[in-house]
């Protein structure tokens, strides 16, 4: 399912999915949240909760500490984030105009508050000598099951790279999921897969994907497609970096050195 963006995100807090009203199936309460300068909010929700920052400057203050940081772009630049346990109060302020990325679910497990800066984020290129790099994506993960194992979601962000694809091959997972898209130019556009049905998405929309829906996404060529990725882990089965499982007619793509056309000829059946 696409969530579409209709206008513009409204200042001050604009709510796409909730674990108590639309779309509780993606088991999250995500939306984004939009400050001007100056302006300040606090939270103390019973819920982990982590607020990715896309653009502006921000200074996160809580119970033991502060820390302050900018974003000019999610293209070019890796996130800044704040990742805090439930009820623990937060004060994030607006130092510039800002817009981050909320992210909450149910945990009453408890951890040290952690503050994820530009340098302290794995990034990748997956895709990169395959597939004549057809499937170049950069991914940044900045916590998951393996990385944090006491959090009860996974949040990270891909820039698919113009004219190419990413969650690729076909894969799915029992976790749902949400992208959550921003391009450059704004203008531009991709296609999200998900089973046999193709949706075109632009800047701003969202898109929900069920548990064991495969899901592959395409950016238009001349348009770098970004999305955040957000998944909750389920009781017992925390989302791994190896908890993807491929559509089984096209495993063969993964193996190493695969070659396809026009490297090898096709042949009449």
């Amino acid at each position: 399912m696409i969530v579409q963006k209709q206008e513009p995100f409204d200042w001050g807090y604009t709510s796409i999915t909730s674990l108590d009203g639309p779309h509780s199936d993606m088991l999250l309460d995500f939306g984004i949240l939009k400050l001007k300068a100056g302006e300040h909010t606090s939270c103390t929700l019973p819920l982990e909760r982590a607020w990715m920052l896309l653009k502006g400057k921000i200074t996160f203050s809580w119970d033991e500490g502060s820390a302050t940081s900018e974003r000019q772009s999610c293209i070019d630049e890796s996130p800044v984030v704040l990742h805090a346990p439930s009820s623990v109060p937060v004060t994030i302020k607006a130092e510039r105009d800002c817009e981050l990325v909320v992210e909450r679910c149910k945990n009453e497990q408890s951890f040290p508050v952690r503050f994820y800066d530009k340098g302290d984020v794995k990034t990748e290129v997956f895709g990169a000598g395959v597939l004549q790099e057809t499937s170049n994506r950069t991914v940044r993960t900045v916590f998951d099951g393996e990385s944090a194992p006491y959090s009860n979601m996974v949040m990270g962000e891909v820039i698919n790279h113009p004219g190419r694809w990413s969650s690729y091959p076909p894969h799915d997972h029992p976790h749902p999921e949400i992208y959550h898209y921003r391009f450059f130019p704004r203008q531009g556009f991709g296609i999200s897969v998900l089973d046999e049905d193709a949706f075109v998405v632009h800047d701003g929309d969202t898109s929900l994907i069920k548990p064991n829906t495969t899901h592959s996404q395409g950016a238009a060529p001349g348009y770098a497609m970004y999305y955040v990725w957000m998944i909750p882990h389920l009781p017992g089965d925390k989302w791994l970096p190896t908890t993807r499982y491929y559509r089984n007619e096209h495993t063969w793509l993964l193996e190493k050195g695969v070659k396809v056309w026009p490297e090898i000829p096709a042949t009449m059946e």
